[in-house]
């Protein structure tokens, strides 16, 4: 299993890498998959808004285009989101329709998510917390 270090380094190496010329908000992902092997990538803007895609949604294509098929691990880092009631700001956690994204490749539901900020700074979520009654097959 790979280290925080290795996944933090590889999103953080994506996140450099980011195409967003119209908010400036760069994201990176890593994830790791059942064999151990990271799979990263960067959110991408469009100027027809909001076509762009999050930065989970590319490292997820890595993953599959990889022959990955499950997430044992996910970690990704953009700055700390503005808000009053926190001060410092909050974590980004990933958008709703990554959440349903990376729930669909997760390994089950405590897979573990880190929100980071860039000076590696991180909050712990499992998948179950982040997404508790999203679509599966199973259900």
């Amino acid at each position: 299993m790979a280290d925080f270090d290795t996944l933090f380094a590889a999103a953080t190496a994506a996140r450099a890498k980011a195409h967003a010329p119209y908010s400036r908000f760069l994201v990176g992902a890593a994830l790791e998959d059942e064999d151990g092997r990271i799979h990263a990538g960067c959110n991408v803007e469009n100027a027809a808004y909001p076509e762009g895609w999050c930065a989970e949604t590319t490292a997820i294509g890595h993953l599959v285009m990889a022959g990955g098929r499950r997430i044992v691990r996910a970690l990704v880092v953009a700055d700390r989101i503005d808000h009053a009631n926190v001060p410092g700001g909050r974590f980004c956690t990933p958008c709703g329709g990554c959440r349903q994204r990376l729930a669909e490749f997760a390994a089950g539901p405590d897979v573990e998510v880190y929100a980071c900020d860039p000076a590696g700074a991180s909050r712990r979520f499992t998948m179950a917390e982040l997404l508790p009654a999203g679509f599966s097959l199973e259900t």
